[in-house]
């Protein structure tokens, strides 16, 4: 199993950094309203992964995150904007963390 560390480096890699750093260039007002509102949301989320004590932890909340109900009209504005969601990584975290 993957430690702490490795499991958050990997969810900034793959979901939150590009997420963070995507541009509003080209995009519409609302398309831009929206990816303001998500890269808001994406920084607290990340810094509640980070703060987590344990891999076991991480682990624990990724799940729970994959079937959170307010989770889903975030996700379905990232896919809106063509930006990674956490369950696009699931197989891949899956493995990572067994």
């Amino acid at each position: 199993m993957a430690n702490k560390s490795e499991l958050v480096e990997f969810l900034d890699r793959r979901v939150f950094d590009p997420i963070l750093h995507a541009s509003s260039e080209g995009r519409t007002e609302h398309e831009r309203n929206e990816l303001e509102d998500v890269q808001r949301r994406t920084r607290t989320e990340q810094e509640r992964y980070h703060h987590y004590p344990s891999a076991e932890k991480v682990i624990e909340m990724y799940k729970d995150d994959l079937g959170s109900e307010k989770a889903r009209p975030v996700n379905a504005k990232l896919r809106r904007l063509r930006l990674p969601t956490l369950p696009d990584v699931k197989e891949e975290f899956e493995r990572l963390a067994t």
